[in-house]
């Protein structure tokens, strides 16, 4: 089984992703934000390092949804390949920071790895407001997000909603975070659970 948690930067994905891994005893697959050799390049300089920082992503999420189905396992996974290539590459296209023909290389890559691979059974996506955002990103304090600008997230916000609504591939969940605290309220997590549970076995 492959479960999914899609969302904006600083929507909480990582650490819904550890409690979900935790309470059901999946494997958690994460986003290779540490290993990343793009990531400071990129947010210094994002036209220069866009096509290169997204087919790394590209890369690394391919490999990790192959490594997901072949091993058989219930595994949890901290964002999806289909962000990367409907939010965050072509976000980075329309602000003029990937060339049109960057763009076009890496659409065509990505129209090819996914025909060779099916969507989660389940998809979490958790939608969350910029000021929400904005707080939890200063609150965990990575160095190379402090140059993110509210109206990046804001357009990547708006292309998640289109890209939620328009979601065919499963299961979708969606879960309102603004109001949620699933790291210090069990009862906030026990309703996110409750709705997962009713989506993957049917009970109410």
């Amino acid at each position: 089984m492959h479960v999914a948690i899609a969302g904006n930067i600083g929507a909480g994905k990582t650490t819904l992703t550890k409690l979900l891994a935790k309470h059901y005893k999946w494997e958690a697959h994460y986003e290779d934000v540490v290993d990343n050799p793009y990531l400071d390049d990129f947010y210094n300089k994002m036209e220069r390092w866009s096509f290169n920082l997204q087919i790394y992503f590209l890369n690394s999420r391919f490999r990790q949804i192959l490594q997901i189905r072949e091993s058989g396992k219930k595994i949890i996974q901290d964002r999806t390949i289909y962000e990367d290539a409907h939010i965050f590459a072509p976000n980075l296209h329309s602000m003029g920071l990937m060339t049109n023909r960057d763009f076009e290389n890496y659409k065509s890559l990505f129209e090819l790895m996914e025909s060779l691979v099916q969507g989660p059974d389940l998809l979490i996506y958790l939608r969350s407001s910029i000021p929400n955002l904005v707080s939890q990103i200063h609150k965990r304090g990575r160095e190379y997000e402090n140059s993110i600008s509210i109206d990046y997230l804001s357009k990547l916000n708006e292309r998640y909603e289109e890209w939620v609504n328009s979601y065919t591939k499963g299961k979708l969940l969606v879960v309102d975070v603004d109001d949620l605290n699933f790291v210090d309220n069990p009862e906030d997590l026990g309703s996110i659970i409750n709705k997962i549970d009713a989506e993957l076995y049917g009970l109410f």
